[in-house]
């Protein structure tokens, strides 16, 4: 997401656990492998009970606005991070909130507190799983308006190849400002578009990055229903879908990374275990820089509301994932 990521600085734990339970809403979610492939669950949040998991997320408490002059602080509050109905939901505030201004792993000593002007949550499993190689599937509802800026992305478990963007970031789903007038967009409803990215590179102001914007097939506003939001990661190929549709597709000839670590690596850096996490953020650069411009009043409250998320790996190729991509 949150080009931490295009503007911003990073420093970012790890195996796997869990198991699964059913999901909450209405209709039937079946929890099955993709057809015709070999994908096998191996962890998942059905987000069922009562209160969030604690031995599968952490949540990030935080007002720096991630690099990106995001507006929040996040906070492990149930304001603004709440399991209900069989939901995760994310919650933007309009409230004026004075907190840590960055997370332990690149905090500063002392940690300066900083006040902002809109609360949200934030969760990661940064610490407790990440997989290397897999299917990631995330069924969600994004928050519509100005200045929302939804995201469900992957950061590496280690920074083994350096700090960001040098060891990448998997971007699963990301919208901006859906609703709003756009003038690129096709369809009369306004911005419609599902975003999927990737980053890489060398240290900003080289880091680079690729990037899909893509509207559904019916060009609704995907804040109108759930919809399932997906990565499936192999070795030298990455690939993203929106009800399993394939929208994006990325291969090793696309990234790369300046470190040393890497050598002669064409897989570097999207070959090490990377962890998941989610987020609405409340503004900052990109979504005020677009569309109708700024924040608008009427974007909060304002939620994300998460179904379930779930990690398969490739049962007859582990090592590279590649068997269930082909």
């Amino acid at each position: 997401m949150h080009i931490l990521a295009k503007f911003g600085l990073a420093a970012m734990a790890l195996m796997l656990s869990g198991c699964f339970a059913s999901a909450g809403e209405p209709e039937e979610v079946v929890v099955a492998p993709v057809d015709g492939a070999d994908w096998q669950l191996v962890w998942s949040d059905e987000f069922d009970g009562s209160e969030l998991d604690r031995s599968k997320w952490i949540p990030e408490e935080s007002c720096w606005g991630g690099g990106n002059n995001e507006r929040q602080c996040y906070t492990d509050r149930p304001e603004n991070i709440a399991i209900e109905d069989g939901f995760l939901v994310l919650k933007a505030q309009r409230e004026t909130f004075t907190g840590p201004a960055r997370p332990p792993e690149i905090a500063e000593d002392p940690n300066p507190q900083i006040t902002q002007e809109y609360t949200s949550g934030k969760v990661r499993t940064r610490g407790l799983h990440a997989w290397q190689y897999g299917r990631i599937e995330v069924r969600a509802k994004v928050p519509a308006g100005q200045g929302m800026w939804p995201a469900v992305w992957m950061m590496p478990a280690d920074d083994h190849y350096g700090t960001w963007p040098l060891s990448g970031e998997i971007d699963i789903l990301e919208t901006v400002n859906i609703g709003a007038d756009c003038d690129e967009c096709e369809g009369d409803l306004g911005e419609n578009r599902t975003v999927s990215a990737l980053h890489f590179g060398d240290f900003a102001p080289n880091n680079a990055y690729v990037s899909q914007k893509t509207p559904l097939p019916s060009l609704a506003l995907p804040s109108d229903e759930y919809h399932v939001y997906s990565v499936e990661w192999g070795e030298g190929l990455i690939r993203f879908l929106v009800d399993d549709r394939v929208h994006f597709t990325v291969t090793r000839d696309d990234w790369f990374t300046s470190s040393p670590l890497a050598m002669d690596n064409p897989n570097a850096p999207f070959d090490q275990p990377f962890y998941v996490m989610a987020n609405l953020a409340v503004g900052g650069k990109w979504p005020e820089e677009s569309n109708e411009l700024g924040l608008a009043d009427s974007s909060t409250p304002n939620q994300l509301s998460i179904d379930w998320i779930r990690v398969y790996q490739c049962e007859s190729d582990p090592e590279t994932g590649r068997a269930c991509m082909e």
